[in-house]
């Protein structure tokens, strides 16, 4: 599988409990760590992928209670999408009714079924239908088959004035390539198997974005190591002028950021270390991790956290 594409997404919720009953028991996805905002203590910041965290699979939430709603526009994730087995849109049509999930009919995207929906703080999702990836491994959740279940992300639509800019940045930095083009949209891939697309619409003079519940605050792209990803943000400020921060210990995995010409907040992820590092894989989620420095402050970090099952 290829070192690039999506690492994770990162968003933003209003209920703790909530969240994680839906993504874990809707959507039939693992809660792998549950942790804090390390720049925030006082906000639960947990991760859902598949059994083990891979990237490419890894959907993260900031619950913060009575979060005004964000709105989708201009500079934006307009769209996270998951990829499941083609054959298993049907049955995921009959689980969004049965669970009472609004969702919208099934409709043909750059030649695969494409089946949209919203998560209760009303971030726009999707399910895509892809040949083959019933070959692949999944976390099969309580009530939903393997050859049903979700393997991780297929990839994310950002909503922009302009898409030549940011496609520049993807292609030049990033690992992506151009795909293809339906309308107004360009599909960029990077060859992986999880988490390879990346969709710009481009739609000129239109409302800004406002973060919030149910918006995307970044997208984390992976770099296979500490090497690549010091040569990509040497790429990215030589070639494109960014400025990129320096790199940050997210103790899961080290990271850097920037925001793309586009307004989208971008991440450089390592894939290393992963989410065993601190809890046995067959026990991933089940307690509240915290960094080293954090760990001293513990007792007041539990005491003012909403608790969770």
């Amino acid at each position: 599988m290829s070192a690039h594409g999506i690492h994770h997404v990162t968003a933003f919720a209003s209920d703790t409990a909530r969240t994680i009953d839906f993504y874990t028991r809707v959507l039939g996805l693992r809660l792998v760590k549950k942790t804090v905002n390390f720049d925030d203590p006082g906000t639960y910041h947990l991760y859902f992928g598949d059994e083990a965290g891979n990237p490419g699979t890894i959907l993260t939430f900031f619950p913060i209670a009575q979060a005004a709603p964000g709105r989708v526009g201009i500079g934006q994730v307009s769209e996270t999408a998951f990829r499941v087995p083609r054959s298993a849109i049907g049955d995921w049509t009959h689980r969004l009714v049965s669970l009472n999930v609004a969702h919208e009919a099934p409709v043909s995207v750059f030649g695969e079924t494409v089946l949209r929906f919203r998560d209760p703080d009303g971030m726009p999702l999707a399910l895509v239908g892809v040949e083959g990836a019933e070959a692949e491994p999944a976390w099969a959740a309580e009530g939903i088959a393997p050859e049903t279940a979700i393997r991780g992300f297929h990839g994310v639509t950002l909503l922009l004035r302009g898409a030549e800019a940011t496609a520049a940045i993807l292609t030049d930095a990033l690992g992506f390539e151009e795909a293809a083009r339906e309308g107004s949209q360009i599909r960029l891939s990077s060859g992986a198997g999880l988490g390879g697309f990346v969709t710009l619409r481009a739609v000129g003079d239109f409302l800004p974005g406002r973060q919030g519940a149910g918006s995307v605050h970044h997208i984390a792209f992976r770099a296979a190591d500490d090497a690549v990803q010091a040569a990509m943000t040497e790429r990215l400020s030589d070639r494109h002028g960014l400025s990129v921060t320096e790199q940050r210990d997210r103790q899961y995995f080290r990271s850097v950021y920037f925001r793309e010409p586009g307004g989208v907040l971008f991440e450089i992820a390592t894939d290393a270390p992963g989410f065993a590092i601190d809890e046995p894989a067959a026990e991933l989620g089940t307690g509240l991790k915290l960094p080293p420095f954090l760990e001293p402050h513990r007792d007041r970090i539990e005491a003012v956290l909403p608790k969770v099952a």
